[in-house]
């Protein structure tokens, strides 16, 4: 297992959580998704490491910036 966190620009909501943990959840591998609206943290758990292209695509598709 592997777990990495990103930092999420935009999120200020619950609605913004849940949109982030959708997408981010439907990347192959993906076995947890814990955001932070707070801090702007979204922790990934995954059976390997993710390509961030593939997250940064998925965070995209909800409609934020990955910043890290």
């Amino acid at each position: 297992m592997a777990e990495t966190t990103y930092t999420v620009k935009g999120m200020s909501c619950g609605h913004c959580a849940s949109s982030v943990t959708e997408e981010v959840s439907g990347i192959a591998g993906v076995s947890a998704v814990n955001v932070d609206v707070a801090s702007g943290k979204v922790t990934v758990t995954s059976e390997a490491p993710l390509d961030v292209q593939a997250v940064d695509a998925a965070v995209t598709e909800a409609g934020y910036q990955l910043v890290s």
